[in-house]
């Protein structure tokens, strides 16, 4: 099962490490792009959700305190979806349609990343292929 969990981890946290990559590469284009979608303090806001998701990605990736990590990627996704991808808002068809897309792909990774959150904070240090036990204990 360890083995498995961590392919697991590996596939969920690719997208979160290419996505913070990009918020710190192309700071320039992704600061416009989130003021055009009114988020507030989008200069700020932009390299500090980049820093989010590598700080989340690569604690769930390495197994260092794996269930903060997931809150980490939670406390990205929620806001985001939100901020970001507000389909009711848009008037065009098929920006709306893209919009809803990711606003239920945002949704859908928040829910999975509140589950990785629990997995890791019940099963707690018996899950192997960590390099640390969960910040958080359910059990």
């Amino acid at each position: 099962m360890d083995v498995l969990v961590l392919i697991g981890r590996v596939l969920f946290v690719l997208l979160f490490l290419g996505s913070g990559f990009g918020h710190i590469a192309q700071r320039k284009q992704m600061v416009e792009y989130a003021k055009f979608k009114g988020v507030p303090l989008a200069e700020v806001a932009v390299p500090a959700s980049g820093v989010l998701l590598l700080a989340g990605a690569l604690s769930v990736l390495l197994g260092v305190w794996a269930d903060l990590g997931s809150l980490l990627l939670l406390v990205f996704l929620v806001p985001t979806a939100f901020l970001m991808h507000a389909f009711w808002k848009e008037t065009d068809a098929e920006a709306k349609q893209l919009d809803m897309i990711q606003f239920n792909k945002d949704i859908s990774l928040a829910g999975a990343a509140l589950m990785l959150f629990a997995f890791f904070a019940y099963v707690g240090s018996d899950l192997g292929l960590t390099l640390t036990g969960p910040l958080f204990s359910l059990s």
